[in-house]
């Protein structure tokens, strides 16, 4: 019982540290990245649809993204979805593809691009000590069930906390990965 509870752990902490992944990956760097634009929405014939469902996206360049919508009729959408999402990008349409140039980040701007990822790390550092909490109840419960002995207890609680001290610092590693691609000129 105690294995299954500390696999449900090992899980969540992994898709914590995935979703962090995940969620960095949207942050600017000043380099083009596909990545960008993953979390842009289109109003799609009335319907929010993710960017990357209705076109294809690319970087040719470093300071360049190309955004080749499947359906043109989506082109004027997509356009106002990449200004509406508040990232700091100017789409240049010409009619069939977009062209996304991505501006040089001033040491302020990219200032707060760091803010961004330590509030992001701390958020996934929340979510993984709200894992260990629960891992931790349910083994209390299985004390008071009298499934597990104290000492079972005891044991199983020294592997979730061994397993989210080792969740907690890849998280502080990976947010400091970023936070030095963020700053490099």
């Amino acid at each position: 019982m105690i294995d299954e509870v500390v696999e449900g752990l090992e899980a969540d902490m992994k898709a914590t540290v995935e979703s962090l992944r995940r969620d960095l990956s949207r942050v600017r760097t000043g380099r083009a990245t596909p990545a960008l634009l993953d979390g842009v929405m289109v109003d799609y014939y009335g319907t929010e649809t993710p960017l990357n469902k209705l076109s294809g996206v690319s970087a040719p360049e470093a300071r360049l993204l190309v955004v080749q919508p499947f359906d043109q009729g989506a082109l004027d959408g997509i356009d106002k979805a990449i200004r509406k999402a508040d990232l700091g990008l100017s789409p240049v349409n010409d009619g069939k593809i977009l062209r996304v140039p991505i501006p040089e980040l001033t040491e302020e701007r990219r200032l707060e691009f760091v803010k961004q990822v330590k509030r992001e790390g701390e958020n996934h550092r929340v979510s993984a000590r709200s894992h260990r909490r629960d891992a931790n109840d349910m083994l209390k419960q299985l004390n008071a069930d009298k499934d597990i002995s104290d000492d079972d207890l005891r044991s199983g609680q020294a592997r979730v906390q061994e397993i989210t001290n080792k969740t907690i610092e890849e998280i502080d590693s990976v947010t400091k990965a970023k936070e030095e691609d963020v700053m490099a000129v």
